[in-house]
């Protein structure tokens, strides 16, 4: 097999300014990918999955809305923003951000362009959702405890949550776009792949523009510790220790389909992929693999490991599929804001934000489908323009 690392001219197809996260791949592998996503008389499912942890209202450790009591909104606002836009008047107040606008706005303009089919699921919110949504478990749930307790979710949680996503997966009759919004859900993602044993020292990301990676680690170390993992522990045990109610849909979601699944994302989708490759035998893995493909922004993967210049997220996928024998393939979309009239979007250049909402992998299928860099940019200018005016309109 014609194994890597590819360039973009090695890849037929790629839109202009992608890049290619992962050096274990193979042209081939890649190539599907891509076919796979990129015909115009295809119609594609798109998944959002909202969840909740306890861990997001930790002091310091999420950006994703400026307190704990915006965080707890967060999910709610950003699923609400993607699916009725910027100019309906909208239950959810969006959460204030140190700089920038939530993800959620790129996902929508993006999806205006899409031949998609969205569905939203909540789970463990602190609120109800007040737009339609698929109920996996009971209104009573509740967020997931923080990782530092070390039992963040009853087993029996777990392993009900994992097999609603088996469920939504075995029904797929098309490709479908795996998107998330999880306050604190890089913390859980580092807490669960260093449980499946996956090394992500310096790998993972976060909302905020400098990741409070020393913070990340001792909670994660605080939770592990408490929870006494055995040797080889399962994805179910390492799930209730430090997971989220996310992380559970999506492995089930993940093992049991059989189309093309664009995860959209960094880390948390990275998470995904190990729980899912760890509770299959060696036999299946790659198989699994070659259906997924991680979408992610450009602003995200340009964060490198310090020193030698990688990509820290196509550095963890490599990590992730070392662990469990497979090549796993990453994508970014190429839409950048560097030209941007918008202060606000051009503060992704800067580090803040970076991604959420599925926005990377939602933006990389629109370009798949011929939507050109330029247009998108334009879009999302004028959609940030109907946002700040409908803000204005609402405090009048």
């Amino acid at each position: 097999m014609d194994l890597l690392p590819l360039t973009p001219s090695d890849v037929e197809g790629l839109p202009s300014g992608c890049r290619i996260l992962g050096t274990r791949l193979s042209r081939q592998q890649l190539q599907a990918h891509l076919d796979a996503w990129r015909h115009r008389d295809s119609s594609f499912d798109l998944l959002l999955l909202l969840a909740a942890t306890r861990t997001a209202e930790r002091e310091g450790i999420s950006a994703a809305g400026a307190t704990a009591a915006t965080r707890r909104l967060t999910a709610l606002a950003d699923a609400e923003l993607l699916l009725q836009g910027p100019v309906q008047t909208r239950r959810w107040p969006l959460p204030p951000l140190p700089a920038g606008v939530s993800p959620a706005l790129l996902s929508h303009v993006a999806l205006q362009r899409l031949p998609m089919h969205p569905r939203v699921a909540a789970l463990g919110l602190e609120h109800e959702a007040t737009f339609p949504h698929l109920r996996l478990e009971g209104p009573d749930a509740g967020p997931a405890r923080c990782v530092s307790t070390g039992r963040a979710m009853e087993h029996e949680r777990v392993t009900k949550l994992w097999r609603q996503g088996m469920r939504l997966g075995a029904q797929l009759s098309r490709p479908l776009l795996l998107a998330e919004c999880v306050p604190g859900g890089t913390t859980t993602a580092q807490a669960v792949l260093t449980g499946l044993g996956v090394p992500v020292k310096g790998l993972i990301s976060g909302s905020a523009r400098q990741p409070p990676q020393e913070l990340k680690r001792l909670v994660v170390e605080q939770g592990l510790q408490r929870a006494q993992l055995p040797r080889c522990p399962s994805p179910q045990t390492v799930l209730a220790a430090v997971g989220d109610p996310f992380q559970a849909v999506a492995a089930g979601v993940l093992i049991s389909a059989r189309q093309p699944l664009l995860l959209g994302g960094g880390s948390q989708m990275a998470a995904v992929v190990a729980l899912a490759l760890a509770s299959l035998p060696d036999p299946q893995r790659q198989a699994l693999a070659d259906r997924v493909l991680l979408g992610s922004t450009a602003w995200l993967a340009q964060e490198t490991i310090p020193g030698d210049g990688l990509s820290a997220l196509g550095c963890l996928l490599d990590e992730v599929g070392q662990r469990f024998g497979v090549s796993l393939a990453g994508m970014t979309s190429g839409v950048r804001f560097h030209t941007s009239r918008q202060p606000a979007l051009r503060d992704y250049e800067d580090g803040f934000v970076k991604e959420g909402v599925g926005a990377g992998a939602l933006l990389l299928l629109a370009q798949l489908q011929g939507h050109q860099n330029e247009a998108l940019v334009e879009d999302c200018d004028r959609a940030l323009d109907q946002l700040l005016a409908s803000a204005v309109a609402s405090e009048a």
